[in-house]
């Protein structure tokens, strides 16, 4: 399978690069639990049809971090947007999208680049996440999504319920896909768990104390295939691109 190819796989299905139904980006979660607490700053991302495609997290009320592919090509009026919920379909608040901001470096061949923000008409009362200082190979994190829970591409739907699944980070050699060691993080898919068709641009968390800091979104396979969970996966770090998020969000 080209690259180009796989690309487009994670742009439209659930959670293949890893995104929903036909978007790539991250597959739903694969071996996860049910959220045991709420997210107030998980982001739920919907097509104008209705359709779950991505996540998101709110880092401020007005701004929402994605990961570019899930964003890319399309139009903010087009799409809807659920925060505080851990309900895709009901609850929280659902503010419009005012424009997309992609990352300059964003690479739709190989995902490299794979951050974006969503600016908010109006602010939302949700409490927005604040991110990490650092995120380094052996940490523990959370990674939670709507995304398929199935592995493969197209064998189930998303998930309308939120789900969360505890894994670590480990070297980014345990990623052969187009990894950038700079600004990615490669995350183990511990017994063949891990995030699948729908998750993209969803957050990978840190614990700090009582609270959840945002390591990074999550963005594709890190091994190049289409099963979910077959090997480790690759999030964009929001810890190396913290000042350009911090730049463009004021």
């Amino acid at each position: 399978m080209s690259k180009r190819l796989l690309a487009l796989l994670m742009t439209v299905l659930p959670g293949a690069a890893l995104g929903a139904g036909t978007a790539s980006a991250a597959p739903s979660i694969v071996g996860g639990t049910d959220a045991d607490q709420p997210y107030p700053f998980a982001v739920s991302l919907r097509t104008s049809g209705g359709a779950l495609f991505c996540g998101g997290s709110l880092i401020a009320p007005t701004w929402v971090v994605t990961a570019a592919h899930c964003l890319s090509g399309k139009d903010p009026a087009t799409i809807g947007v659920r925060v505080g919920s851990n309900d895709a379909e009901q609850g929280g608040e659902t503010p419009k999208a005012a424009e997309f901001v992609l990352h300059p470096h964003f690479n739709a061949e190989t995902q490299t680049g794979d951050l974006g923000l969503i600016r908010l008409t109006a602010p939302v009362k949700a409490a927005p996440i604040a991110i990490g200082p650092s995120a380094e190979p052996g940490a523990a994190v959370r990674v939670i999504g709507w995304g398929q829970t199935c592995a493969t591409p197209n064998c189930g739907p998303v998930s309308p319920s939120l789900r969360q699944l505890d894994t670590h980070l480990v070297p980014g050699s345990h990623c052969t896909s187009s990894f950038d060691g700079t600004s990615e993080l490669c995350t183990d898919s511990p017994g063949g768990s891990g995030s699948c068709y729908g998750d993209s641009g969803g957050p990978e968390l840190l614990r700090d104390g009582d609270r959840w800091l945002l390591a990074g979104m999550v963005s594709r396979p890190g091994n190049g295939s289409t099963t979910c969970g077959s090997g480790p996966s690759i999030a964009t770090s929001a810890v190396a691109y913290q000042p350009w998020i911090a730049e463009k969000t004021g």
